[in-house]
This record gives structure tokens, C-alpha cells and sequence, in this order.
């Protein structure tokens, strides 16, 4: 059962990004974002991503990691195929995931959101350990972070329209809705 203490999970694996700042307002956290990712692209399982949010890809290992040159890019926590969850900023900071993006007519969505990314690609289903993760961190999100309601909980493609395209037609929002209903309800 997971928990938040201090802005972070419990029990979960900590690995602390370098790409995160401070808020502008630590109390405005009302907006979940649904992400995926892949590095390379449909290939699971191994240390890229946590590379990636950590600051130290190797760039020349992949032929198509040379577009990350330079990238600083972060989310609040990561949930691989096997539903584990690592965390790489605490909530109350701003992690560096939605880029330029808006939502509901307020721009600059890592402002006051949480970014949670899930090992994937648009066209490749999740698995059932991601789904009911997820919804168990939506949980424990929507206990601490109150303004965090089921219509605040967007994916990537929502906020970066043309931009962005996660977490993608593979993403099935019915069955992940179900379960925070489920999860909110024990």
C-alpha cells in the first residue's frame, strides 16, 4: 500500500532528477498528466528512461538518442511495464514534463501539475501492473493534492495538442477511470 510522506512515495524507489526547480506556488498542484515513453521507441525494460530524467544518457548509445543531446527533462515518477514506480521529484516541485503546454486556457501546465510517465508508446497496450499502479498513485495524489479531481487528470496529448501524442490511442482512460472509482471506494 503506498503512502505519502514529505511529498514522496512510500514504498517506492528514489532517484532524485536534477531537471526540477521550485514552484511558483507550492499549494497550486491541481492538474494530473498521463505520460508515455519509450527509449528507444518499443523497447522496454531498460536503464535509458531512468538515464534520461537523471541527466546522464549516453547519447551515442542509441542511434536515435542524438535528438536528447542536451535534454533536460523530468517527471515525478516513472511506472514500468511490471507496475514498479520510481520516484524522481518530489511532488511539491516543478518537474520538468509537460514542456510548452496549457490547459483549460492556463499555460506553463509543470507549474501546477504532476507528471507521471508510464513505459509505453502510443500504439502498444499497457499492462494491467501499470493500470491499477497508476490508479493507486491517483489515489494517494488525490488525498493530498485535493484540487487534483478526476477532470483534472489529463494526458500529455491534451496539453500539447500537435505537439505531443502520449500517452496515446493504447491508453485505455475507461478502464483506468474504473479503477481509481474502484481504488477510491476500499
Amino acid at each position: 500500500m503506498l503512502n505519502l510522506q514529505a511529498h514522496r512515495l512510500t514504498p517506492v524507489t528514489w532517484q532524485c532528477s536534477p531537471h526540477a526547480d521550485e514552484r511558483p506556488d507550492s499549494n497550486d498542484i491541481s492538474l494530473l498528466v498521463v505520460h508515455g515513453i519509450s527509449l528507444p521507441e518499443g523497447e522496454f525494460g531498460g536503464p535509458y528512461i531512468n538515464d534520461l530524467f537523471l541527466g546522464c544518457l549516453d547519447c551515442e548509445a542509441h542511434p536515435n538518442f542524438a535528438i536528447l543531446e542536451g535534454l533536460r527533462v523530468s517527471a515525478h515518477c516513472l511506472i514500468r511495464r511490471n507496475g514498479e514506480i520510481i520516484q524522481y521529484v518530489d511532488f511539491n516541485r516543478r518537474a520538468w514534463h509537460a514542456g510548452v503546454s496549457s490547459w483549460q486556457g492556463r499555460e506553463r501546465c509543470n507549474d501546477y501539475s504532476i507528471g507521471i510517465e508510464l513505459e509505453g508508446t502510443d500504439s502498444t497496450p499497457y499492462t494491467k501492473l501499470q493500470y491499477e499502479a497508476l490508479a493507486e498513485v491517483t489515489r494517494v495524489l488525490q488525498q493530498h493534492y485535493p484540487a487534483i479531481t478526476n477532470e483534472r487528470i489529463v494526458g500529455h496529448e491534451d496539453i500539447a495538442p500537435g505537439r505531443k501524442t502520449d500517452p496515446g490511442p493504447a491508453f485505455d482512460w475507461q478502464t483506468y477511470r474504473a479503477l481509481i472509482s474502484e481504488t477510491a471506494h476500499k
